[in-house]
């Protein structure tokens, strides 16, 4: 489509180039690509100033730019049209939907599928090969269920959820509409829960639930376990990545974004639009506050405020952590003058 196409489409109020007749700035959009890896006939976007130089060379036909002069006018000067936006991320994301539709199968019920005549199944199904729902269990309208998913008695699946490939739905879980559970994925397994004594561990039973509320996606091969009691719970709209653990009693608020290999211990209280960055790790018990940010690799042991940002293992406070990392680097030097001041001393 043409480029003032796709802006109308979009509906984007923002300052424009792309109506103009001039062929050059109305070219015609074939498909999307990176900034840096943008060809003739595709749009891409930029984010702020300093991906500047990628405005003086990248091949792209149109570009999404923030609105910084500079900026348009660089491209503009190259013939390249565009539109400005205060979030040229999330205008870039809603032109992609344009462009590509993830694979959605035609309803039907595959004939190997084996589901229990106790099952309540809603409108519209898709039920993939030798997918497998036990006694009991309440599928919604519109849910897709691709090849080899199994589904434990009484699990509850809301309307228009994705449960893709392999994963498995353990029995007591609650699984909200217009969810996406990815391959590999096991929701409501039981926690880790075993109690000490003279002789061994006595395992503790996990009778508890586990319940994902509306919008919520996780990634593949994560865990989501359900406790001794009470529930595990993910709050609405919360986004998970691959390869997570969350723990029995977990509570994880609304709208927060878990990157891959995060840990949760068991009864870890998260509040609403919390970061956690890759591989951080949360220790039994601990509260995060609401807008929370943990960066990479963080090891929180304690209680963390709301709308803090924390860095390194322990957690500390991002600004404290930068500047204990600059002085890490000093540490040999540092080393070596306390050497030679001891050595001065000694000599006195």
């Amino acid at each position: 489509m043409k480029f003032s196409e796709l802006v109308q489409t979009l509906g984007e109020a923002a300052t424009c180039n792309s109506l103009n007749t001039n062929k050059d700035c109305d070219p015609e959009i074939t498909g999307l690509a990176a900034v840096d890896e943008a060809s003739a006939g595709t749009l891409s976007y930029v984010e702020g100033a300093k991906f500047a130089a990628e405005v003086g060379k990248t091949k792209a036909s149109a570009l999404i730019l923030p609105q910084e002069e500079t900026l348009q006018l660089q491209a503009q000067e190259r013939g390249i049209a565009w539109i400005a936006t205060s979030q040229p991320r999330l205008l870039f994301a809603q032109a992609i939907a344009l462009f590509y539709h993830p694979f959605r199968p035609a309803p039907e019920i595959h004939p190997t599928a084996v589901i229990h005549p106790s099952v309540y199944l809603g409108n519209h199904l898709y039920i993939g090969a030798h997918v497998v729902i036990q006694a009991g269990a309440k599928i919604g309208d519109g849910v897709c269920i691709h090849p080899n998913v199994v589904i434990y008695p009484e699990v509850e699946i809301g309307d228009r959820t994705v449960l893709h490939a392999n994963c498995t739905i353990n029995e007591r879980t609650r699984i909200g509409a217009d969810c996406v559970i990815h391959s590999g994925a096991v929701i409501g397994a039981e926690g880790f829960g075993f109690v000490p004594t003279a002789t061994g561990w006595f395992k503790m039973e996990q009778s508890g639930y586990t319940v994902l509320e509306d919008g919520v996606e996780v990634g593949c091969n994560s865990t989501i376990d359900r406790p001794a009691v009470g529930e595990t719970r993910i709050g609405r709209n919360t986004k998970i990545d691959n390869l997570v653990q969350i723990g029995h009693g977990c509570q994880v608020g609304a709208n927060c974004a878990i990157a891959a290999q995060v840990g949760l211990a068991g009864g870890v209280k998260v509040g609403n639009q919390v970061i956690l960055g890759g591989q951080v790790g949360i220790a039994n018990q601990v509260k995060v506050g609401d807008k929370a940010i943990a960066g990479a690799k963080a090891g929180i042991h304690h209680d963390v405020e709301p709308g803090t940002i924390v860095s390194g293992l322990p957690a500390v406070p991002h600004k404290l952590f930068l500047k204990a990392s600059a002085i890490y680097t000093r540490l040999p030097e540092m080393y070596q003058s306390l050497k030679q001041i001891q050595r001065l001393l000694s000599d006195k």
